[in-house]
């Protein structure tokens, strides 16, 4: 490598369930592993409090979107929530030439359009400890009346059908256990983790057991595939 050059940093990508921690856990992940960067997505959602523009995301309105996508500005985009959400394709490829390695959160339809376009992408999905614990850190995320709550819950666990579809799965049932099974995993590690490895589907059935706890959530967990 002549001097100057740097090694192509990594592309990782992480998706879970709305309420699964994820937000939490990419800041304590951040935190362990230097050289990692976050991609901060394009949003046409209205701003959470606290959020700030450029730096929890990129705050847009649906035409400024639609533009985007039209000059195929996205390495991937999807809607979630009656909300668009995207990635800049040129964004990520700027951060991985320097040799930084890259973060991606997004859902998994995203993911999967991540996977056809950097097929050496390294994709983690992050579940919740149980479907409760999900419906739990729903309620208690803010204001929404039990209908909308009720929408997501649901929408949650359909997001969840799709872990097996990623190279590996954590679930965020303890914070500091989680981001540090992670840490390994982003670090070149982690094959206990993958969704193949042996234990894996049993430890998520557990996920799922309650999944009938909430109207309209009940559904078995998915078998584990080979991912390659």
């Amino acid at each position: 490598m002549s001097e100057g050059r740097h090694a192509r940093g990594r592309l990782i990508v992480l998706a879970a369930p709305s309420g699964a921690g994820k937000t939490t856990l990419v800041r304590a992940l951040l935190e362990r592993v230097p050289n990692l960067r976050f991609s901060v997505s394009y949003t046409t959602r209205p701003p959470r409090p606290g959020e700030r523009d450029g730096v929890d995301y990129f705050f847009v309105s649906p035409e400024r979107f639609d533009e985007m996508v039209r000059r195929g500005e996205f390495l991937e985009h999807a809607q979630v929530f009656d909300h668009w959400y995207g990635t800049s394709r040129e964004h990520v490829d700027a951060l991985l030439a320097s040799g930084a390695s890259v973060l991606l959160e997004i859902d998994w339809q995203g993911a999967r359009q991540v996977r056809e376009r950097a097929p050496d992408a390294v994709t983690v999905f992050i579940l919740p400890p149980c479907v409760s614990a999900l419906e739990t850190r729903l309620k208690h995320r803010g204001s929404d009346p039990p209908e909308v709550i009720a929408r997501r819950l649901r929408d949650a666990v359909a997001d969840m059908m799709h872990w097996n579809e990623f190279g590996y799965v954590v679930v965020n049932d303890e914070l500091e256990r989680a981001a540090d099974e992670l840490a390994e995993i982003v670090t070149g590690g982690g094959a206990r983790h993958r969704t193949d490895a042996p234990g894996v589907a049993e430890r998520v059935a557990k996920v799922f057991e309650d999944a009938g706890s909430a109207p309209g959530t009940a559904r078995p967990a998915p078998a584990a595939r080979e991912v390659p």
